[in-house]
């Protein structure tokens, strides 16, 4: 059988297809960079910190990663974020206090330690105070403080598996909701 036109044309080219395929592989790797950092990604639900609004396992989100850094999150809104307490762990947590917000900082009803810290706090220019939905299992900003808004990752925008219970995450202080 007569070569093909292309494989003509590469033969005339030597070095040619690598600088191809290897041009084509880093445009695919530059682009799933962009998507995965910039764009969205999917995670798994770990744990009981966030029991009823995620099952402890089974349970997969969407995160839009538009909202790194804490740009555009409001109060009532679910962030991945950077556990300070673990070393390249993440988590998913409930904003509940902004910069300028005034927070509880201990769990309502649990008993406090004669001389411990106030009960109400001012959050922190440059950071927030987040909780779990299931507060005796989570450790969040009552255990570590106020969260810099540089370790948050992206804001929960979905959760798409279990298939049958897919659904858009609305932060349950929206006026729409």
């Amino acid at each position: 059988m007569a070569p093909g036109p292309f494989a003509r044309f590469a033969a005339r080219q030597p070095g040619r297809n690598s600088l191809l395929l290897f041009l084509g592989t880093f445009k695919a790797l530059a682009a799933a960079h962009l998507l995965i950092d910039y764009g969205y990604r999917t995670g798994p639900a770990q744990g009981a910190s966030m029991l009823p609004t995620f099952s402890i396992f089974g349970d997969h989100f969407l995160i839009s990663h538009h909202h790194r850094r804490g740009r555009g999150i409001r109060v009532g809104d679910l962030v991945e974020y950077s556990i300070p307490i673990f070393r390249n762990s993440r988590g998913i947590k409930r904003v509940i206090g902004m910069p300028g917000d005034y927070v509880l900082m201990h769990t309502p009803g649990a008993p406090v330690a004669e001389g411990a810290e106030p009960y109400m706090m001012q959050v922190p220019e440059g950071h927030c105070w987040i909780v779990g939905d299931n507060l005796p299992s989570s450790r969040d900003s009552r255990t570590f403080g106020p969260l810099p808004l540089a370790s948050i990752h992206g804001k929960v925008i979905a959760k798409v598996l279990p298939l049958k219970e897919a659904e858009w995450i609305v932060n349950p202080l929206d006026e729409s909701h």
